[in-house]
């Protein structure tokens, strides 16, 4: 009979969550643990917890105290659980143990303590941006003895996982499926006023391109033919390994992956999006003509108090510089509405922005004072009913607007990943809708199959939603 205990894997928040996971149950079945689908049979649930905003913290609380109630040991790792350590463990005493980034390396070892009842004092955080030096280029010779979620570690690859030689992937794929996010960093080196992620996340590292490209031939080789490249920053990507057009030369090189028919980078910093990242997303065969740009607003008094560059004009300009080059190209945002000393002006001019974008995906998220950042401490507090009334309008402005955009493509030949079987056809997405965030579009023709590519004309919207024929 089997002496592995069996450890559920629940995770919560964006996709660079879903990778740490991903290499956490690679490292928990390398240390004799099997993965249970759910609590059910579980000798332990850990819950991979979001820390970002308030509503992912609730959730987050919701889901612990539901895995607690399934009688299993409740474990809560994840960025919730670094950010808040022994608070955490000491408001939640329905988790077993909260662990931190830290102690991903044993995780094995981490577990076994709780089953047997002697889980360790959780954690007292620390500001992890303190743990490499100041300096990007100084960080790859410290990089391996700070631990990095996503980044694997040396020694402890589990049998089987990658090649013998060169990169070794340390990841386990827990959804199937023909898309899967790769992480090309971890951290964050700027300082965003609103944005507590620096400081539990720590300083920008890089992944070395190698070992990206390898995990790019490990993924596809379980099926994957579309990667989302993900990171805090990807256009910072290379700058602490000496190269600031990394992400431009490594795109072809994972194009070019046997299998991968698509290739989508998140997470881009506008002030940071050069002309020479600009031609490889549009001119890239294999990548996708999309663009994830964090604008947060588009005022520059309060970009300026949030930390950061650009305004109107200058963001129309960068979309004016995309459109040159690719006509059709997807481009998403999220803003903040009712920052501190945000005027009726300052929100005018979001709305003006917006109307004149024409973006496919638009995020509105009112402004909440979150524990350690600075605009928590800035005058100038918007009353919540007024944040609340201008997240309302600017909601109702963006959906008709990115309904506008989709019905813009009515007629446009689209290509269109095929992930899922639905009623009447197929349903997918094309190369301006990233996964989970964006809209979908339902494909109808014969002889179609999940995971592949095909060209279909866009024949109607519902929102944001597209309706296509095989073409």
């Amino acid at each position: 009979m089997s002496t592995r205990r069996k450890v559920s894997l629940i995770t919560l928040g964006c996709a660079r969550n879903e990778v740490d996971s991903e290499e956490l149950a690679a490292r928990m079945e390398n240390a004799g643990w099997d993965l249970a689908d759910g609590a059910d049979g579980a000798d332990v649930v850990v819950v991979n917890t979001c820390g970002f905003i308030e509503a992912a913290k609730k959730d987050s609380i919701d889901t612990l105290l539901a895995a607690h109630d399934s009688g299993a040991k409740v474990v809560a790792a994840g960025c919730m659980a670094e950010r808040y350590g022994r608070e955490l463990a000491e408001a939640l005493p329905e988790a077993d143990a909260v662990i931190g980034f830290d102690d991903y390396l044993s995780i094995g070892e981490r577990l076994d303590e709780v089953v047997e009842g002697r889980a360790r004092e959780a954690h007292t955080p620390r500001d992890r941006r303190t743990l490499l030096p100041i300096s990007p280029a100084e960080r790859s010779a410290s990089a391996p003895d700070v631990a990095i979620p996503g980044h694997g570690g040396p020694g402890d690859l589990p049998d089987g996982l990658a090649p013998a030689s060169g990169p070794r992937v340390l990841r386990r794929r827990l959804g199937g499926g023909p898309v899967a996010p790769l992480k090309l960093a971890s951290g964050c080196d700027r300082r965003c006023t609103f944005c507590a992620i620096p400081a539990f996340r720590g300083a920008y590292v890089s992944r070395p391109p190698a070992e990206v490209l390898e995990e790019a031939r490990w993924l596809a080789g379980h099926g994957v033919r579309e990667l989302v490249l993900v990171s805090e920053n990807s256009t910072s990507y290379g700058k602490d390994l000496g190269d600031l057009r990394a992400l431009e030369k490594l795109l072809p090189g994972l194009a070019a992956v046997d299998g991968i028919e698509r290739v989508r980078a998140s997470y881009l910093q506008p002030a940071e999006t050069r002309p020479g990242l600009i031609e490889a997303i549009c001119g890239t065969p294999g990548v996708a003509p999309y663009f994830d740009l964090s604008f947060q607003h588009a005022s520059g008094p309060v970009l300026r108090s949030m930390r950061r560059f650009g305004d109107r004009v200058r963001f129309l300009e960068l979309l004016d510089q995309i459109r040159a080059l690719a006509p059709e190209a997807g481009v998403r945002s999220n803003f903040i509405v009712g920052f501190p000393g945000e005027t009726e002006d300052d929100y005018e001019e979001l709305a003006e922005f917006l109307s004149a974008a024409r973006l496919d995906a638009i995020g509105v998220f009112g402004y909440s004072d979150e524990d350690g950042t600075e605009a928590a401490n800035l005058p100038g507090k918007v009353d919540p009913d007024e944040i609340a009334r201008r997240v309302e309008d600017l909601t109702e402005l963006a959906e008709e607007l990115t309904s506008q955009r989709a019905e813009d493509r009515v007629g446009t030949e689209i290509h269109v990943l095929l992930e899922d079987k639905a009623d009447g056809g197929f349903e997918g997405r094309a190369a301006h809708q990233a996964p989970e965030v964006d809209g979908t579009v339902l494909v109808r023709g014969e002889g179609l199959a999940l995971g592949e590519i095909v060209a279909a004309r866009v024949t109607g919207a519902d929102g944001v939603d597209l309706v296509a024929d095989v073409s």
